[in-house]
């Protein structure tokens, strides 16, 4: 018995002994982010649309909203929403999964923007980190973009936090 304990003990004793490895996981998307998104966000995973009252999956590229009780993935918005400007529309940035799933919270949190403009967007910005964007207008050849921005480089570390307006406010 005296011997088991005492193999538990050195075994507890070697393990909580072992060196602690931190691991760094920095996932940026800049260059997925449309050039329509909010600046001051280095990941993105769905834009709301309190305008239409949609959400757009960057990874994916598509919108999501409502059809009657269903949720649509589609690569355009509905044509019943034909004059919505994806350039001046407000984007709230969510960072977690199937956020469409808390559409009646958002609706009602995030109503306040409806009508907001003068958010400033990818394709207006002179930030270097958005020329990686497809179409910005500062556009870099291919590469270049890799060699600036490699893995591990997290900009400025606001990892998507906010209503885009690049403050980084909830």
């Amino acid at each position: 018995m005296k011997r088991l304990f005492l193999m538990a003990a050195v075994m507890m004793v070697s393990f909580l002994s072992m060196p602690a490895k931190a691991q760094l996981n920095v996932n940026v998307n800049i260059g997925s982010q449309p050039l329509w998104g909010p600046t001051g966000y280095d990941h993105v995973d769905y834009y709301y649309l309190p305008d239409v009252e949609s959400y757009y999956y960057v990874p994916k590229k598509q919108f999501v909203y409502l059809n009657g009780n269903d949720w649509v993935f589609a690569n355009n918005l509905p044509s019943r929403y034909g004059n919505y400007d994806l350039y001046n529309g407000y984007k709230v940035v969510i960072n977690s999964p199937k956020p469409y799933l808390n559409f009646k919270n958002d609706k009602v949190k995030y109503g306040k923007f409806k009508g907001n403009k003068g958010q400033l967007i990818i394709r207006d910005s002179r930030d270097s980190k958005y020329y990686v964007v497809k179409g910005h207008p500062h556009g870099m050849p291919p590469g270049q973009a890799k060699k600036i921005y490699g893995k591990g480089n997290s900009g400025n570390g606001n990892n998507g936090k906010g209503h885009g307006n690049g403050k980084g406010k909830h």
